[in-house]
């Protein structure tokens, strides 16, 4: 329990009425969740607005309403706080209610288009078989040490988080690696999160939907970085013309990592193969169990920042020359007759890209590459005509079918993918709604040595349509198909 005011220290108050410092048992901003004791925020959302749903909190027990308009009809018992943003003031007051957890941990938030979950997963392995006890808050799972939990968001909110991270402190983590979306950032989820670093992987078109400019999508994004404070690191990829961008003005302790230019952690492919690669990173060559240049990025992302929080480089080194794949990301099964799957969540025309040019670059001159990709519903649709380009591009066969259409036709959403694709190669090019069936169509049209890519959905467990969610994993469809070796 805490007193009002121990929450309200770094809040500025607007208005204030009712009773001055009552207990408070719990925060909470869903009038649902409201009991006894509980302080509601009310706060503005895209959807819906929760100063509409204060009276269904005060009637559930919640005698503290923290506010940005005061409603017309008061309690007497009840305190109302006027703020100038609520949604702030959640992160601000979740922190303190749960005494600051991240003052406790180092916090190292990754933020991009692509690459965040492979980043942050990868330096909780690090760092935890360095003999660190960490966590990770990342699009796949939670954990805490050892312990996992499913995710619900790419960041969660603002009392999850901290909850969390309080958790983590109990349990004697001494880092934290968490996945910082744009929409969390936009929402002010991470307010009150005292950040020990951030790491910027790249930027690319994507969440237009919800940003409506590109402008917008990076200015958020740099919003993190303005938030550093001066004892932290900034650590940002060089080979994105944006990476600059992220960290003017910035206040932490800037460093790069790059592929093609100058940066602090440089590195270069000398070979590659499906089954890893070999790298130089600065003056030393490793063999890694990742492939493309995709991943190359992610893993001097990872050296970087590791190198940068007191891991020895040779220790670093042999590290991550044991990693694997993370689940969903490039992914790979093989058959017994020689078919190669990859399950990868490239969802984005970019990703897309990334990871059928590295595929190209790897399958021999007469395998062929089978792809079986979807877009999203109720969400950015200029990406959709960009993404079908990009797999008749590169792809042998195409296959267009359903990706989470949750409240739209799977139909039209293909039909959309279709426009970007010349009209010469539409004939050749396969609608399938139906995931499942694509997926089969795929294995059905493959023969020895070719390589099927299912993309878009990777680690997902579901397909989300008309508002429900239904069992579904693109690796467990292959595994049952293809008979693995």
């Amino acid at each position: 329990m805490k007193q009002l005011n121990d929450i309200l220290n770094d809040v500025g108050v607007v208005l204030q009425t009712g009773p001055e410092n009552p207990t408070i048992t719990s925060l909470c901003f869903d009038s649902r969740k409201a009991g006894k004791g509980s302080a509601f925020f009310a706060i503005p959302g895209t959807l819906t607005d929760g100063h509409q749903f204060i009276d269904k909190a005060r009637e559930s027990g919640a005698h503290i309403i923290v506010c940005e308009r005061m409603p017309a009809e008061k309690a007497d018992h009840v305190t109302y706080v006027q703020v100038k943003d609520s949604a702030e003031t959640l992160g601000l007051a979740a922190a303190s209610f749960y005494n600051n957890p991240s003052k406790k941990i180092k916090v190292i938030g990754v933020t991009g288009t692509n690459g965040k979950t492979t980043i942050a997963t990868l330096l909780h392995r690090v760092f935890t078989e360095a003999g660190h006890s960490s966590g990770l808050l990342s699009t796949v799972k939670y954990l805490i040490g050892n312990t996992e939990t499913l995710a619900s968001h790419t960041t969660p909110d603002p009392l999850q988080i901290n909850q969390l991270f309080d958790e983590m402190v109990e349990a004697g983590c001494q880092y934290c690696f968490m996945e910082v979306s744009s929409h969390a950032i936009h929402q002010k989820r991470i307010a009150g999160i005292q950040f020990a670093g951030g790491i910027f992987s790249n930027i690319t078109h994507e969440h237009l939907d919800y940003h409506k400019t590109f402008k917008e999508y990076i200015k958020t994004k740099k919003a993190f970085f303005d938030n550093l404070l001066p004892d932290t690191f900034a650590l940002v990829n060089r080979d994105d013309r944006n990476g600059k961008i992220m960290v003017q003005n910035c206040r932490a302790n800037v460093s790069s990592f790059g592929m093609v230019g100058p940066a602090d952690v440089k590195g270069k492919i000398l070979e590659s193969h499906m089954d890893g690669m070999q790298l130089m990173i600065n003056d030393t060559e490793i063999w890694v169990r990742l492939v493309g240049q995709f991943n190359a990025s992610n893993l001097l992302a990872v050296y970087g920042a590791a190198l940068l929080n007191g891991i020895e480089k040779d220790e670093l080194l042999t590290i991550l020359s044991r990693q694997t794949a993370v689940r969903g990301r490039f992914e790979t099964v093989q058959s017994g007759d020689g078919i190669t799957a990859i399950v990868d969540y490239a969802h984005t025309p970019d990703a897309l890209k990334n990871v059928m040019s590295t595929i190209m670059q790897l399958r021999n001159g007469k395998s062929q590459l089978i792809t079986v990709v979807g877009a999203g519903g109720d969400r950015d649709t200029s990406k959709r005509p960009k993404m079908g380009l990009v797999a008749a591009e590169f792809s042998q066969k195409l296959i267009l079918t359903s990706d989470n259409p949750r409240d739209e036709k799977p139909e039209e959403i293909i039909r959309q993918m279709m426009m970007g694709i010349p009209e010469k190669k539409q004939k050749g090019v396969l609608s399938i709604p139906d995931r499942r069936e694509a997926i089969k169509t795929a294995v059905m049209l493959a023969s020895k040595g070719d390589i099927i890519l299912v993309a878009g959905k990777g680690h997902e467990s579901y397909q989300e349509i008309e508002g429900k969610r239904y069992h579904f994993n693109d690796m467990e469809v292959l595994q049952e198909l293809l008979k693995p070796s």
